[in-house]
């Protein structure tokens, strides 16, 4: 049996998603920006993911511009905020657990005269609203902070963050990384107060290679690349149409029956979490209990999770040791860090992350290999010893 436990670091594509990029590479393969037929129908696919993305937020199709995925999503939001206003202020802030796409933008302004502000956590992973509104400046021009948290699932409280900081400095723009949470819990901009929003398609079953960035109407940007007038002027370059496509269908798709798709999702966290600490002595559950539904992290105490990953694998299990963008580096996870997780801890840590495609055997399947794995490398660990 395979069982695909790391959706949270890509998901399939599906068959519908892949057959629409499929119709359009081979028969609909205008220049959206030509003039003639063929152009016009490859701008009305992108058109139309617009107005699925808009609608699915409750903004403006006007206001979504597409990217080459959440990565430069977040670059285009944060670098383009801090260089288009920095004659207005200085000051930057985040969270010490956000994506790297988003810290590593932030260390870049950084280097070039930037001052920004890292938020801590408490032992779950949450920032704390007063600290946001404690740390705020007259000179403060953007706060970043996740919807999901990609490692552990913590929901932060992006919605009365927004209330407050707009409350305290109304001239301070909020961004938001939603790209663990579109497709899967409400994403509401408006509600949140929030001008910049971030999404992704591989992590809803659509391409890899394809994002999308709300910019609320009036928020000026810097673009990060130039040669054209495409998206606004912000994203020049031949919009890749097929994937949009394919995003737009994936959104679809996700959307469709969410909530149910996401009770099933957390029934099955459920089951490999009650599992795991029924059947497995010493482990840690670092995902709060009112996390995001698709993701558990867990520590196996005595074993390393390198190993252990590998050891599921021979079994035909696909997990991670948390997230996809810092598997090849050798220092521990920044976010379990800033939860107060020690390094011995970090290192013996497991994230496993669900889909609506999975099902209950293969968590069952997953209980019995996983059991045995961790018995199997603590008894040679010992040995070792």
């Amino acid at each position: 049996m395979q069982v695909y436990l790391d959706h949270s670091a890509t998901t399939p594509v599906l068959p519908e998603v892949a057959q629409v990029m499929q119709e359009i590479m081979v028969h609909e393969f205008g220049n959206p920006s030509s003039l003639h037929a063929m152009g016009v129908r490859a701008e009305r696919h992108l058109d139309k993911t617009r107005q699925i993305l808009a609608q699915a937020c409750a903004v403006r199709a006007e206001e979504i511009i597409f990217t080459s995925g959440g990565t430069e999503a977040n670059n285009l939001a944060i670098k383009g905020v801090a260089r288009r206003l920095k004659r207005r202020g200085n000051h930057l802030m985040t969270t010490q657990v956000e994506h790297p796409s988003v810290l590593y933008a932030y260390k870049a302004l950084e280097e070039e005269g930037f001052a920004v502000t890292y938020l801590p956590v408490d032992r779950n992973g949450q920032v704390d609203v007063a600290d946001v509104v404690a740390n705020l400046r007259p000179d403060t021009l953007l706060v970043s902070i996740m919807h999901v948290n990609n490692e552990v699932g913590t929901i932060m409280p992006v919605a009365e963050i927004g209330r407050a900081l707009k409350a305290k400095n109304a001239h301070t723009l909020f961004h938001v990384d939603a790209v663990q949470s579109f497709g899967k819990l409400a994403v509401e901009p408006q509600r949140w107060q929030a001008d910049l929003v971030t999404f992704s398609a591989h992590k809803i079953h659509g391409p890899k290679g394809c994002g999308a960035l709300y910019c609320r109407k009036g928020v000026l940007l810097a673009p990060l690349l130039h040669g054209g007038d495409q998206e606004r002027g912000l994203r020049p370059g031949t919009e890749n149409v097929a994937a949009i496509a394919g995003f737009g269908r994936a959104a679809l798709l996700a959307l469709a029956e969410r909530e149910s798709k996401m009770e099933k999702i957390a029934g099955l966290k459920k089951l490999l979490c009650e599992g795991i600490c029924r059947q497995i002595p010493e482990v840690t559950i670092n995902s709060p209990p009112n996390g995001a539904p698709h993701i558990l992290n867990v520590t196996f105490a005595g074993v390393k999770g390198e190993v252990l990953v590998h050891a599921l694998a021979e079994a035909g299990i696909y997990v991670s040791t948390g997230s996809a963008c810092h598997s090849h580096r050798a220092d521990p996870s920044h976010v379990l860090l800033a939860m107060q997780r020690k390094p011995e801890e970090i290192e013996a840590t497991l994230r496993f992350s669900f889909s609506a495609y999975n099902t209950e055997a293969e968590i069952e399947y997953t209980l019995e290999k996983l059991r045995h794995a961790v018995e199997t490398l603590r008894m040679l660990t010992r040995r070792k010893k």
